[in-house]
């Protein structure tokens, strides 16, 4: 617990003295955030507001995960897998940036990569760490052995994640918020499996450490990213988190479980699938707006109070999340 917490306080530090750097380096380049027009209106104020600024609290989670732990094959492993997702979220945040526009890569070139990253994370998981492709249930501890159909299933499930977390990007301080109660989850859960390993030889105090130092750049993140926002993380951000949460879940044989400590990625998520297909059905929308963040602002809600509120439900979807795992 000391070793992630020194991980924990060393990448809010180091993110805290680049973030005000960073920022002004943005707004020189003139990297600022297009809105989309049919978004809510009030977004059309934060137009030019710095993007990209996931790389504050990535960097920082980089050297942390590097300097301080012992760089294991779990480490490097998950690092790595972070970067890669993170790298097709800058090339779309460039492309959005560079040539103004409010869309970057395609649909198609983004889940394309993201198929990849996920299969390639999936497969060194399996064949590097020992893995398996099982999926335990809590309190039963029932394993229900997916075999090869085990590689499909949790690529796609990754992706899906992936891209709730980016969905939920929506607000100030929104992802982050939860996604830093996620990955506290995640430090606790790390730091227990240390003491009995679900993967036996996987080092889970230096996995324990690097998700520390992901929260703390995260943390540090916040500063600049709580309402009114001076940066936004963009896909950047979004998708390297959405990689990185899933990725401990996947470690850590959490999958199922999951469903609760993401629960509100995975709400915000159905709330788009539910809206686009009530529409194409039956040419009716569910919600005023999706994803459901975008429902409550439509109802007069503020900002800071839909955050707050999304904020409640993530820790209280984790605590339930964590509370399962220990009737496990």
């Amino acid at each position: 617990m000391e070793k992630a917490m020194i991980a924990l306080a060393a990448a809010f530090a180091v993110a805290v003295l680049l973030g005000p750097v960073l920022i002004a380096g943005l707004r020189v380049l003139k990297f600022g955030q297009t809105i989309r027009e049919d978004g809510p209106k009030r977004h059309l104020m934060k137009s030019g507001t710095p993007t990209m600024g996931g790389v504050i609290f990535l960097l920082p989670f980089v050297l942390a995960s590097l300097l301080l732990t012992d760089r294991s094959p779990v480490v490097m492993l998950f690092v790595g897998t972070v970067l890669l997702f993170g790298l097709i979220g800058f090339v779309d945040d460039g492309i959005i940036v560079m040539l103004h526009r409010s869309l970057g890569l395609t649909a198609k070139q983004k889940l394309l990569l993201q198929f990849i990253f996920a299969f390639g994370f999936i497969y060194l998981a399996e064949q590097l760490l020992g893995r398996g492709t099982d999926l335990i249930f809590p309190v039963t501890g029932y394993k229900w052995e997916l075999g090869w159909a085990y590689y499909p299933l949790l690529a796609t499930y990754m992706v899906f994640i992936v891209n709730a977390v980016n969905l939920t990007d929506g607000l100030d301080g929104l992802a982050g918020g939860i996604s830093f109660l996620v990955l506290l989850g995640y430090l606790l859960i790390c730091l227990t499996a240390a003491l009995q390993p679900p993967l036996p030889g996987l080092d889970y105090q230096m996995l324990a450490m690097a998700a520390a130092a992901l929260a703390g750049g995260l943390l540090g993140f916040l500063l600049f990213n709580k309402y009114p926002a001076k940066v936004f993380m963009g896909d950047t951000g979004s998708l390297a988190l959405g990689a990185a949460v899933f990725a401990l879940a996947i470690l850590t044989k959490t999958e199922v479980v999951f469903v609760l400590l993401g629960l509100v990625y995975i709400v915000e998520a159905l709330s788009v699938v539910i809206q686009v297909t009530s529409f194409k059905l039956f040419g009716r929308r569910v919600f005023k707006m999706s994803p459901l963040h975008h429902h409550f602002e439509m109802c007069g809600w503020s900002e800071v109070r839909i955050v707050r509120s999304f904020w409640a439900a993530a820790a209280l979807s984790v605590l339930l999340g964590l509370l399962l795992l220990a009737l496990s």
